[in-house]
């Protein structure tokens, strides 16, 4: 085997009679170079999209959520919750009532969701800082923070004492008197607009605690969910059994992934097909290594005879033209690499492409294991042409 390595180091390094050839070699060195480049530089660009998406949902989303497995709601006394506080891995905790309800303003009407929460709010999700304009719930008080969505739907005012807003819901025991409404109405007063995403600005309006539980008329120990604060690298699996433990069996925890599941199905969907797309790139730049290998074997034809005459086998010269291959595709893919690193580096520390029409810089992510994934397609892909162009060495 070390015969065969020298003589394809050789074949590597030494130039061709023809100059044809030498261009040959060059030009599918070159087009590895920049196949392998794009993949990777594709792969760290959509791994920083794929970050900045999820930065928006991850403010809003907490590390855990506890919610009932059947049902809208869960059953807590204050022993379980104290239980809970006990927890080492758990930072912070606090109980949601959340529900659909029918918001109307003057002459706009509109359905959101209503999520009351309590003061330990703020240490599970920073609420306060997302607050566009006004500010965050007041305690004791009937009053609401709104979507910035919402807001702009429904021309709400901050602190418009005129104008209260209706948040209505269906009540639940209508009785036969046909002239009562069938909607339960409280009125509360827009403090505070927040601004996270377009989607959940049009969705969630925020109130007190005790203020979403007086409109849907809940039990002071009902809740429709928990959300829970952890302590950084925490085991997931061991928290979810302590919780069950704690709760028991008729509720499931969920994190972050769960509660995002179809928007992580959808960018690993997306993340697959871009990778199979360059992919099919690289394997059409690996043409021209084979294409290569062909070449160099027809030149090198009169050469094999006299390897034959001294013991080569025809086997051992399938090996060295595959070598051959490997070394113009590893040493072209290995370039590829460290240009498409150092750009990709280059634009996460130091941005110098920037989002048309903003300041906002193309967010990019270098990551190891799109860097293993590059280097194991390249192997795999390598290694099947190389061997496939290397067959065609005959006696």
């Amino acid at each position: 085997m070390t015969v065969v390595l020298k003589i394809a180091f050789r074949y590597f390094f030494s130039k061709n009679g023809q100059t044809v050839i030498n261009k040959i070699n060059s030009i599918a060195m070159l087009v590895i170079i920049v196949a392998t480049a794009a993949l990777m530089i594709v792969l760290s660009a959509f791994a920083g999209l794929k970050d900045f998406g999820l930065s928006f949902s991850n403010v809003f989303d907490p590390d855990f959520r506890v919610e009932a497995s059947q049902g809208k709601t869960i059953a807590l006394d204050s022993f379980q919750l104290s239980q809970l506080m006990t927890l080492e891995t758990i930072e912070a905790f606090s109980p949601i009532l959340e529900e659909k309800v029918f918001l109307s303003f003057k002459d706009k009407n509109q359905v959101a969701y209503l999520k009351g929460v309590g003061q330990d709010y703020l240490y599970v999700i920073p609420a306060d800082s997302l607050v566009a304009v006004g500010e965050w719930l007041i305690p004791d008080s009937s009053v609401i923070v709104a979507g910035y969505g919402i807001g702009a739907g429904m021309d709400l005012g901050v602190y418009d004492y005129g104008s209260l807003l209706n948040i209505s819901i269906p009540r639940k025991n209508p009785n036969s008197n046909l002239r009562q409404t069938p909607f339960y109405t409280q009125q509360a007063m827009t403090i505070g607009l927040y601004q996270i995403s377009e989607d959940i600005d049009k969705k969630y309006i925020f109130s007190n605690l005790d203020f979403a539980r007086d409109l849907l008329q809940y039990p002071k120990n009902i809740f429709s969910s928990i959300e829970i604060k952890t302590s950084p690298n925490v085991n997931a699996q061991s928290l979810k059994i302590k919780i069950h433990e704690i709760l028991g069996d008729s509720v499931e925890i969920k994190d972050r992934v769960q509660l995002n599941n179809a928007f992580y199905k959808m960018l690993n969907t997306e993340h697959l097909a871009i990778y199979l797309i360059f992919t099919l790139v690289l394997i059409i730049a690996l043409f021209n290594v084979v294409g290569a290998l062909v070449m160099m074997i027809l030149e090198k034809k009169s050469q094999m005879k006299i390897l034959r005459t001294i013991g080569i086998t025809q086997q051992n010269l399938r090996q060295i033209f595959f070598l051959l291959g490997m070394m113009i595709i590893l040493i072209g893919g290995g370039i590829g690499l460290v240009l498409s690193s150092m750009v990709v580096l280059t634009q996460q520390w130091v941005p110098f492409i920037y989002v048309p029409g903003t300041s906002l810089p193309y967010p990019v992510k270098w990551e190891l294991q799109n860097l293993i994934l590059v280097i194991t397609t390249l192997l795999v892909l390598g290694g099947v042409a190389s061997a496939w162009a290397s067959r065609g060495v005959y006696r």
